[in-house]
């Protein structure tokens, strides 16, 4: 079963990559099943150009492929304790499905539909469940995990807070990470929150696309660069440690070489501690791909290359400012000669890395002191702290 990404075309080539190497390999009595975001677009087309695929399911049809395989549908609903599996240290726990929000470059909303809330008990339930099986730490995702419980009847960027209480409640020996929030849903108490909650770890992914009002007007955005960088100091002021991710947005229709360099002065101003970048991609039925003057593919790849160079600058400063102090890290694997973890600062597959020497009794899932002898502009290099 492959699980396929529709959102961008760069994770839609390498999904229909993964399909035509299984396609060329399968076996006698094999079968074959497509499913996911990319199948939900383009169903019909993928069947067409790949015939050693046997079936495609879009979005939400998980318990027709439970049926094709002949699994008791309702029996899912009932996993014991003890069939719940994790792999590594961290899992995810997707608080909810479908966005309501408007952006004209993203497509989530027709592949998905509108948001829609897991219940908070399932969510304590399935916690506990993951933490059961081993995970040490739990990353709350969603399409905007900001805008958890609205579709309930709470108000705008209420239900969120509340709903972290409970899991820290449920799981307090558990790291909770935050990830997909929306800026303008982020209000002051979800961060009094983190800040006040000892497993809540001081980490927001809040993507923000542009920093010029005209680009994100066009994108159908929240707020220009003056309230984002206001919302940053609030934020910092509330809870000092917090590391801020973000993405963004380069080449998109229209932007001038003006507007793009603004973007670099926000950057430079915000000094955020995780960056990602992406040229803008023309997925069908986005509705910015009809708007007029497209950048050409090599000036985003150039605005994308000179955005990640500058940040790289800013992420080297602030990790080098880390050499020399002391922090709390989560072992993620063992290597020959020392151990790859994480700290607070780094989501799992997305961010920067610990390496540390001089750990030898660590295990996957340990939480060790450390202290931090050097950075580059991703990682952080350290030692196993000594106890006295």
């Amino acid at each position: 079963i492959v699980n396929t990404c529709g959102f961008i075309e760069q994770s839609q080539e390498q999904s229909m990559e993964t399909v035509e190497q299984l396609a060329a390999g399968k076996r006698d009595g094999q079968l074959l099943i497509v499913a996911g975001c990319m199948t939900q677009l383009y169903g019909r087309q993928v069947k067409e150009e790949h015939p050693g695929v046997d079936h495609i399911f879009g979005v939400g049809q998980w318990q027709d492929v439970a049926r094709l395989l002949s699994v008791d549908v309702d029996a899912i609903h009932d996993i014991p304790e003890s069939n719940v599996k994790v792999s590594g240290p961290s899992a995810y726990l997707k608080i909810s499905d479908g966005c309501d929000a408007p952006c004209t470059f993203c497509v989530i909303p027709k592949i998905k539909g509108g948001l829609r809330s897991a219940p908070a008990g399932w969510l304590v339930k399935e916690a506990q469940r993951l933490v059961a099986a081993g995970a040490k730490e739990l990353v709350l995702v969603g399409q905007d995990t900001t805008a958890w419980g609205e579709d309930m009847g709470m108000a705008v960027g209420t239900g969120l807070p509340g709903m972290l209480e409970m899991l820290s409640e449920a799981v307090p020996e558990t790291w909770l990470r935050l990830m997909y929030a929306y800026p303008s849903r982020v209000s002051p108490k979800l961060i009094e929150t983190m800040a006040a909650l000892p497993n809540v770890l001081p980490y927001l992914d809040v993507p923000l696309q542009h920093a010029n009002p005209r680009i994100l007007k066009a994108m159908k955005r929240p707020a220009n660069a003056e309230n984002n960088l206001a919302r940053i100091r609030q934020w910092r002021e509330i809870c000092p440690d917090i590391t801020l991710r973000s993405t963004f947005i380069v080449g998109f229709p229209g932007e001038t070489e003006a507007e793009f360099e603004e973007l670099l002065d926000f950057l430079r101003e915000a000094q955020l501690d995780r960056v990602g970048c992406f040229a803008y991609s023309a997925v069908e039925g986005a509705a910015a791909n009809q708007l007029p003057n497209a950048v050409p593919e090599e000036v985003k790849e150039d605005r994308r290359a000179r955005f990640m160079q500058l940040q790289q600058d800013i992420s080297r400063q602030r990790l080098t400012a880390k050499v020399g102090s002391t922090m709390t890290v989560m072992v993620d694997e063992l290597a020959d000669d020392h151990i790859i973890a994480r700290s607070s600062a780094d989501a799992p597959e997305i961010d920067g890395l610990v390496y540390v020497e001089n750990a030898d009794q660590a295990q996957p899932g340990d939480f060790i002191e450390v202290e931090i002898t050097a950075a580059d502009e991703h990682d952080l290099f350290a030692e196993a702290a000594v106890r006295n």
